[in-house]
């Protein structure tokens, strides 16, 4: 309950308690227990007119990827990599693993263009493994564009985050794995 904040657990011990305390001492308690978290005002980064989520007309032209992070029963943290075809929202492969440099990543995209054909450009952030200079020599080499989003901007990346919301919420949520091998 320390997490909803002080209004709603005054809220709750009012109403739902009965307990006749006023706000202030609510407050003072609330204070006493440390309850009180100072928020990080969020930085505003400065950046150009944010740029439309160009919509492709077939498969193959954008792919997105993107990482999500969860934990094992016991409390282990592992990553998986997840790319998506922006056309059909179609989930093209996943990556598992506690660690996954951009030598994981050029490796993986490599077997999805050997399944699938090369794309003619992969959206991505601004992670340290899409901006390192072996990911940038590679896509070079392969003839593939990186579009990067701008910085604080997830929406211009939408249909890998919903791709990664939807896999967080029907499956990484309802299941606790207990190695990375079931994951």
């Amino acid at each position: 309950m320390p997490d909803l904040g002080l209004w709603i657990v005054f809220f709750v011990l009012e109403n739902v308690m009965q307990q006749p305390w006023n706000h202030k001492r609510v407050y003072r308690i609330y204070c006493e227990l440390a309850l009180n978290l100072r928020i990080k005002p969020k930085r505003s980064l400065k950046w150009a007119l944010p740029e439309q989520l160009a919509i492709p007309s077939a498969i193959n032209q954008v792919w997105s990827m993107d990482f999500v992070h969860d934990r094992l029963a016991d409390e282990r943290a592992f990553r998986l990599f997840n790319v998506i075809d922006d056309h059909n929202h179609e989930g093209l492969g996943i990556e598992v693993g506690f660690s996954l440099p951009a030598e994981r990543v050029i490796r993986s995209l490599e077997q999805i263009i050997e399944w699938r054909g090369k794309p003619q450009a992969i959206r991505c952030d601004n992670g340290p493994e899409y901006i390192s200079q072996k990911l940038l020599d590679w896509s070079q080499e392969n003839d593939n564009k990186l579009l990067f989003i701008q910085p604080g901007k997830p929406q211009q990346n939408a249909y890998i985050e919903r791709y990664n919301r939807t896999m967080r919420n029907e499956w990484l949520r309802r299941h606790l794995f207990e190695a990375i091998d079931q994951v």
